[in-house]
């Protein structure tokens, strides 16, 4: 497809945009488990309008644009407070992927320049997210793998026998997206304190949901700055904090640790340069926008859809539990989880869900369905939950959805050899820019 010879009016783009946004999943009627973090009309309404308030500012230029290092420095103001330490620093990035990439530079260059590490070792649980694996290929640095123990959790044990003198960075979850399980973040980070290594907690997708889940009185498995030894903490705004796509943030305990973040370039000949994360210009409408939702929410608005989504989510667990053949994985410190069956294919539930019109996701080890809850699923909840218990009579009947995914991931769990997987997904990744043909 070449670039059109003649450009298309307004009315036309927005006609053939519209069209193709049409075939979406249904992610405001609640119909997906991920991926969109959906708060309502009101707050979308927000972001809109804050997002396109903004979107010619530069973060780059903070002295063009100082309306962006104000909202930014108050983001990350309320950030600190949540994450347990208000004097705490931080950056907002572009999302939970490059967080956690300034976490892993900045433990690298700190190890290298205060411990002489050449080789840095980054301890990491299985269930850790997989942009730490992508950081470790990224930045050159050894990815340690640490198994989990029966509740789900890193295995602190494994943890302590696999630190070396290399190791610069240990990682928990808070929690972890495949069982939503908090680690044993205390014993995890007393582990690395005591050798002087500093200890990542990634909570990107709790950071703006535990707080809130503590202030209305329930007891939340420590995770944040309050525990002695954590150094640094990836948390997304566009995740539980509602807000645009391309918005987090990465905090640190010491500003003196922070600066092993920075990349700087004094000899340039367009003059002096320093960048505080991996993006250089950085779109002030992000910035923007997460500013205008934690003001429009404040406390109670996110405290009010917290207890939402806490309701929800054991109506669902409940719900899920009580059918026959299927139960929950692990019972969630928060808005996540997963289930299984030790009866028959999960996957191929899955695939009778998807003929329905609903998608959770599909995970492996164990094989399961996950489940990501938002306010936008608490009027659809049972309605869900007679869909999986009509898929389940499907499936134990011995009907198969068509063009599911079940056969798929049936046979890619039992290749010990992982290289056609691997190429499967190098052909998916392929396929995404790859033009569809019409109709």
């Amino acid at each position: 497809m070449p670039m059109p010879a003649q450009g298309s009016s307004h009315d036309e783009v927005m006609s053939q945009l519209n069209s193709a946004l049409s075939g979406d999943a249904n992610w405001r009627a609640g119909r997906i488990f991920s991926l969109v973090y959906f708060a309502g009309e009101d707050v979308a309404q927000v972001i809109r309008d804050a997002y396109s308030a903004a979107i010619f500012t530069n973060g780059l230029g903070p002295a063009a644009f100082r309306s962006l290092k104000k909202m930014e420095s108050e983001v990350i103001a309320m950030t600190a407070d949540l994450v347990g330490l208000p004097e705490a620093v931080g950056n907002m990035t572009s999302g939970g992927t490059e967080s956690i990439l300034m976490a892993l530079k900045t433990a690298r260059d700190w190890a290298r320049a205060e411990k002489g590490i050449t080789e840095p070792e980054v301890l990491l649980p299985v269930t850790a997210h997989p942009a730490f694996d992508k950081a470790t290929q990224y930045l050159g640095m050894k990815r340690v793998p640490i198994p989990i123990a029966d509740d789900y959790r890193a295995d602190v044990a494994a943890a302590k026998a696999a630190i070396t003198p290399n190791t610069a960075l240990v990682v928990g979850s808070a929690p972890c997206y495949p069982f939503g399980v908090i680690d044993d973040i205390p014993a995890l980070a007393a582990l690395a304190s005591e050798r002087g290594i500093p200890c990542h907690v990634d909570a990107c997708l709790g950071g703006f949901l535990l707080p809130f889940i503590e202030r209305l009185g329930n007891t939340v498995r420590p995770w944040d700055f309050r525990v002695p030894g954590v150094e640094s903490i990836s948390a997304d705004l566009h995740k539980y904090g509602f807000a645009a796509r391309g918005a987090s943030t990465i905090m640190y305990r010491r500003k003196e640790y922070r600066r092993h973040q920075y990349f700087m370039k004094e000899d340039w000949p367009g003059g002096l340069y320093g960048s505080p994360t991996l993006a250089g210009s950085r779109p002030g409408g992000a910035v923007a926008a997460s500013w205008a939702v934690l003001n429009y929410l404040g406390e109670a608005g996110y405290k009010r859809h917290a207890q939402t989504m806490l309701d929800t989510t054991r109506a669902l667990t409940a719900g899920i539990n009580a059918i026959e053949g299927l139960r929950v994985v692990a019972q969630p410190d928060m808005t996540v989880f997963a289930f299984t069956s030790d009866a028959f294919d999960v996957h191929a539930v899955g695939d009778a869900l998807a003929a329905a019109g609903w998608f959770p996701d599909r995970q492996q080890d164990p094989a399961s369905l996950h489940i990501m809850v938002t306010p936008a699923h608490a009027e659809v909840a049972n309605e869900f939950l007679d869909a999986v218990r009509e898929a389940v009579k499907l499936v134990a009947s011995g009907v198969q959805a068509p063009g599911g995914q079940a056969a798929i991931y049936g046979a890619m769990a039992k290749m010990d050899d992982k290289t056609p997987v691997r190429a499967f997904i190098s052909e998916f990744i392929d396929g995404l820019t790859k033009k569809e043909p019409a109709g």
